[in-house]
């Protein structure tokens, strides 16, 4: 084990010219160490973190380029929305309007129209008022005549002899029939 130990340890001294060995000065091994790791590193993985370094800029602008598309569709959607909003707007205003004058119409409408009906009404009326009066009229010129016939009757029965009664009896029925006519 001493021979091991020796070994190493005259590893430490061996002198530095013409021959290889390991550096036990930590200090003075570090740096360059690390430069060498990292030189290796830049060396072998230049490619490989070119390649990450590729993807990430090429996921970077797929997500731009999708955001752009989708802000364009958004603003095309948004102009379309206004457009829409406009148009129904204008067709609420255009109902509103038409709402109105339609409702002026047919006010009017309603108005002439029952004032006809109130003017046909008032002729019904007027119409059936003149019936009834002509109707009443005749109804006193059938009864005062009935009765003047009754009258005359009764006094031409006191007065006459019977072949002058039937003739005057039938003198009265031609009249009576020519009266029917002519109010039938």
């Amino acid at each position: 084990m001493k021979n091991v130990t020796d070994s190493f340890l005259s590893l430490g001294h061996w002198p530095s010219a013409g021959s290889f060995g390991f550096n036990t000065d930590i200090l003075a091994t570090n740096p360059i160490n690390l430069s060498i790791v990292i030189g290796v590193l830049i060396f072998f993985g230049k490619g490989v973190l070119s390649d990450l370094l590729d993807n990430r800029k090429q996921r970077i602008l797929n997500t731009i380029r999708n955001s752009e598309e989708l802000r364009g569709r958004a603003i095309e959607q948004l102009e379309k929305a206004r457009a829409r909003l406009r148009k129904v707007e204008r067709e609420a205003d255009q109902f509103r309007v038409n709402g109105y004058s339609e409702i002026e119409r047919e006010k009017w409408n309603l108005i002439n129209s029952t004032s006809k009906t109130l003017e046909q009404l008032e002729n019904y009326k007027n119409e059936t008022i003149q019936f009834e009066q002509q109707r009443a009229i005749n109804q006193v010129r059938q009864r005062v005549f009935q009765q003047a016939l009754q009258g005359a009757l009764g006094t031409l029965n006191s007065c006459l002899n019977n072949e002058l009664h039937l003739r005057t009896i039938s003198a009265n029925i031609d009249m009576l029939g020519a009266m029917k006519e002519i109010t039938d």
